[in-house]
């Protein structure tokens, strides 16, 4: 923890940012693990849509099929980190649950439906946030943010989901580790 002195206000203990190591494919609860902290999601949005032409693409999938739509905020004690909005084949998961959503969705798809991960394929984009995220995200929307766009893969293959995560500044910290290609 962090002393963190505001002229005219007084010192407050602010909370460690949460390192997002890009190279590492985890989960929000597996992120904050080692710090013993209280994390919960609030789901916002629970549903199966029909996969629109963008969707189809994401998800290498058909018209015909169908997706889960899930929005939820992610929380580190009772603040908000951040808003996920993810897409992922009905197909794959018939007994996707609300309750799983409310916890970690990488420990549903590994533990319980035992599929194996392979990777994320993942873009950074710095945005403005929108009225509602500002208001999930408890932060003003002068404040820019970083949203997170990505396609997870499973072992085999097949796209397992798609997702746009949106972090607030204060809280995350992005960190890459670059190697310079030797010259022999």
């Amino acid at each position: 923890q962090i002393l963190e002195s505001i002229q005219g206000s007084g010192t407050y203990v602010k909370e460690e940012r949460v390192n997002y190591d890009i190279f590492q494919l985890t989960s929000f609860d597996e992120k904050l693990s080692d710090r013993h902290v209280d994390t919960h999601s609030e789901v916002l949005i629970f549903e199966v849509i029909p996969a629109d032409d963008f969707l189809q693409q994401q998800l290498q999938i058909t018209a015909q099929d169908r997706v889960w739509h899930v929005k939820r905020v992610r929380y580190r004690k009772q603040k908000p980190m951040a808003l996920e909005e993810t897409w992922m084949p009905l197909a794959l998961f018939p007994d996707l649950t609300w309750q799983v959503m409310e916890n970690s969705k990488y420990h549903f798809i590994e533990e319980v439906k035992k599929m194996v991960i392979d990777r994320s394929e993942q873009e950074i984009i710095p945005l403005m946030p929108t009225e509602e995220m500002s208001r999930l995200l408890n932060i003003s929307q002068t404040k820019p943010i970083l949203e997170k766009v990505s396609r997870g893969y499973l072992i085999d293959g097949r796209v397992f989901e798609y997702s746009r995560n949106a972090f607030n500044t204060d809280d995350y910290k992005f960190t890459l580790i670059a190697q310079r290609k030797s010259s022999r």
